[in-house]
Protein backbone atom coordinates (compact mmCIF):
# COMPACT_ATOMS: atom_id res chain seq x y z
CA UNK A 1 0.00 0.00 0.00
CA UNK A 2 1.06 3.35 -0.80
CA UNK A 3 1.47 6.20 1.45
CA UNK A 4 -1.75 7.69 -0.14
CA UNK A 5 -3.77 4.73 0.21
CA UNK A 6 -2.50 4.77 4.19
CA UNK A 7 -3.38 8.13 4.33
CA UNK A 8 -6.67 7.26 2.94
CA UNK A 9 -7.20 4.65 5.56
CA UNK A 10 -6.44 6.78 8.06
CA UNK A 11 -8.83 9.54 7.43
CA UNK A 12 -11.63 6.49 6.81
CA UNK A 13 -10.53 5.57 10.58
CA UNK A 14 -10.73 9.09 11.57
CA UNK A 15 -13.82 9.63 10.33
CA UNK A 16 -15.23 6.68 11.64
CA UNK A 17 -14.24 6.71 14.77
CA UNK A 18 -15.25 10.38 15.12
CA UNK A 19 -18.94 9.91 13.61
CA UNK A 20 -19.08 6.71 16.25
CA UNK A 21 -18.12 8.77 19.00
CA UNK A 22 -21.35 11.31 18.40
CA UNK A 23 -23.03 8.18 18.75
CA UNK A 24 -21.80 7.13 22.23
CA UNK A 25 -21.40 10.45 23.83
CA UNK A 26 -25.26 10.45 22.69
CA UNK A 27 -25.53 6.67 23.64
CA UNK A 28 -24.12 7.47 27.69
CA UNK A 29 -27.36 10.26 28.12
CA UNK A 30 -29.84 7.65 26.29
CA UNK A 31 -29.01 4.29 28.13
CA UNK A 32 -29.62 5.73 31.71
CA UNK A 33 -33.35 7.08 30.90
CA UNK A 34 -34.40 4.01 28.44
CA UNK A 35 -35.66 1.89 31.13
CA UNK A 36 -36.84 4.88 33.64
CA UNK A 37 -37.98 7.65 32.28
CA UNK A 38 -38.60 7.16 28.07
CA UNK A 39 -40.75 3.86 29.38
CA UNK A 40 -43.18 5.95 30.98
CA UNK A 41 -43.87 8.13 28.83
CA UNK A 42 -46.76 8.51 26.37
CA UNK A 43 -45.57 7.38 22.71
CA UNK A 44 -46.99 7.65 19.14
CA UNK A 45 -48.77 4.36 17.70
CA UNK A 46 -45.75 4.63 15.13
CA UNK A 47 -42.95 4.58 17.49
CA UNK A 48 -40.37 1.63 16.65
CA UNK A 49 -39.05 -0.91 19.35
CA UNK A 50 -36.35 0.18 21.47
CA UNK A 51 -34.16 -2.28 19.93
CA UNK A 52 -34.02 -0.99 16.36
CA UNK A 53 -32.47 2.73 17.27
CA UNK A 54 -28.76 1.49 18.11
CA UNK A 55 -28.53 -0.85 14.33
CA UNK A 56 -30.15 2.43 12.70
CA UNK A 57 -27.69 5.14 14.30
CA UNK A 58 -24.69 3.07 13.78
CA UNK A 59 -25.31 2.47 10.09
CA UNK A 60 -26.14 6.40 9.63
CA UNK A 61 -23.06 7.34 11.45
CA UNK A 62 -20.86 4.70 9.41
CA UNK A 63 -22.63 5.76 6.51
CA UNK A 64 -21.74 9.90 7.55
CA UNK A 65 -18.05 8.96 7.57
CA UNK A 66 -17.57 7.57 4.56
CA UNK A 67 -19.74 10.69 3.48
CA UNK A 68 -17.02 12.66 5.18
CA UNK A 69 -14.04 10.44 4.19
CA UNK A 70 -15.24 11.29 0.67
CA UNK A 71 -15.09 14.82 0.78
CA UNK A 72 -11.83 15.06 2.89
CA UNK A 73 -9.66 12.34 0.81
CA UNK A 74 -9.70 15.20 -1.91
CA UNK A 75 -8.14 17.54 0.08
CA UNK A 76 -8.66 20.10 2.65
CA UNK A 77 -7.16 23.07 0.74
CA UNK A 78 -10.64 23.60 -1.58
CA UNK A 79 -12.32 26.41 0.10
CA UNK A 80 -15.62 24.78 -0.72
CA UNK A 81 -14.07 21.35 1.16
CA UNK A 82 -13.62 23.25 4.07
CA UNK A 83 -16.42 24.52 4.67
CA UNK A 84 -19.00 21.83 3.43
CA UNK A 85 -16.95 20.04 6.27
CA UNK A 86 -17.26 22.51 9.34
CA UNK A 87 -20.82 22.42 8.54
CA UNK A 88 -20.99 18.64 8.96
CA UNK A 89 -19.14 19.14 11.82
CA UNK A 90 -22.22 21.25 13.14
CA UNK A 91 -24.45 18.77 12.80
CA UNK A 92 -22.48 16.17 14.13
CA UNK A 93 -22.08 18.65 17.37
CA UNK A 94 -26.12 19.10 17.56
CA UNK A 95 -26.57 15.44 16.68
CA UNK A 96 -25.10 14.61 20.01
CA UNK A 97 -27.05 17.23 21.42
CA UNK A 98 -30.17 16.27 21.08
CA UNK A 99 -29.84 13.50 23.26
CA UNK A 100 -28.39 15.47 25.89
CA UNK A 101 -31.42 17.54 25.62
CA UNK A 102 -33.62 14.35 25.12
CA UNK A 103 -33.00 12.11 27.44
CA UNK A 104 -29.97 13.76 29.73
CA UNK A 105 -31.78 16.69 30.54
CA UNK A 106 -35.40 14.85 30.10
CA UNK A 107 -36.90 17.75 27.41
CA UNK A 108 -38.91 16.53 24.88
CA UNK A 109 -39.98 20.40 23.83
CA UNK A 110 -36.34 21.50 23.92
CA UNK A 111 -35.17 18.58 21.67
CA UNK A 112 -37.63 19.62 18.76
CA UNK A 113 -35.58 23.03 19.21
CA UNK A 114 -32.54 21.16 18.53
CA UNK A 115 -33.70 18.62 15.95
CA UNK A 116 -35.29 21.73 13.64
CA UNK A 117 -31.86 22.89 13.97
CA UNK A 118 -30.25 19.64 13.49
CA UNK A 119 -32.85 19.10 10.10
CA UNK A 120 -31.35 22.33 9.01
CA UNK A 121 -27.98 21.46 9.41
CA UNK A 122 -28.24 18.06 7.67
CA UNK A 123 -29.74 19.75 4.82
CA UNK A 124 -27.14 22.55 4.17
CA UNK A 125 -24.33 19.47 4.71
CA UNK A 126 -26.56 17.13 2.05
CA UNK A 127 -26.35 20.45 -0.43
CA UNK A 128 -22.86 21.21 -0.15
CA UNK A 129 -21.45 17.70 -0.45
CA UNK A 130 -23.25 17.45 -3.58
CA UNK A 131 -21.83 19.98 -5.00
CA UNK A 132 -18.70 18.24 -4.49
CA UNK A 133 -19.57 14.31 -4.55
CA UNK A 134 -23.01 13.24 -5.81
CA UNK A 135 -21.79 9.93 -3.96
CA UNK A 136 -21.27 11.64 -0.87
CA UNK A 137 -24.40 13.56 -0.30
CA UNK A 138 -26.34 10.47 -1.73
CA UNK A 139 -24.78 8.83 1.02
CA UNK A 140 -26.40 11.09 3.49
CA UNK A 141 -30.00 10.82 2.50
CA UNK A 142 -30.52 8.00 4.46
CA UNK A 143 -29.57 10.54 7.63
CA UNK A 144 -31.94 13.18 6.53
CA UNK A 145 -35.02 10.91 6.60
CA UNK A 146 -34.54 8.88 9.76
CA UNK A 147 -34.17 12.12 11.55
CA UNK A 148 -37.38 13.43 9.77
CA UNK A 149 -38.78 10.52 11.33
CA UNK A 150 -37.10 10.84 14.40
CA UNK A 151 -38.25 14.67 14.38
CA UNK A 152 -41.97 13.90 14.10
CA UNK A 153 -41.76 11.29 17.06
CA UNK A 154 -39.58 13.64 18.97
CA UNK A 155 -42.84 16.20 18.22
CA UNK A 156 -46.09 13.71 19.19
CA UNK A 157 -43.97 12.46 22.66
CA UNK A 158 -43.54 16.62 23.29
CA UNK A 159 -47.42 16.87 22.66
CA UNK A 160 -48.54 13.38 24.46
CA UNK A 161 -46.71 14.67 27.45
CA UNK A 162 -46.98 18.15 27.84
CA UNK A 163 -45.71 18.09 31.52
CA UNK A 164 -42.74 16.22 30.77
Amino acid sequence: MGTGKWWDALRLIICVVGCQLAGIVGSVFTVKSISTWYDALQKPSFTPPNWLFGPAWIMLYLLMAIAAFLLWRRGLSDRQIGLALVTFLVQLVLNALWSVIFFGLQSPFGAVIVIVGLWVAILFTIIRFFRISIAAGALLLPYILWVSFAAALNASIWLLNPQA
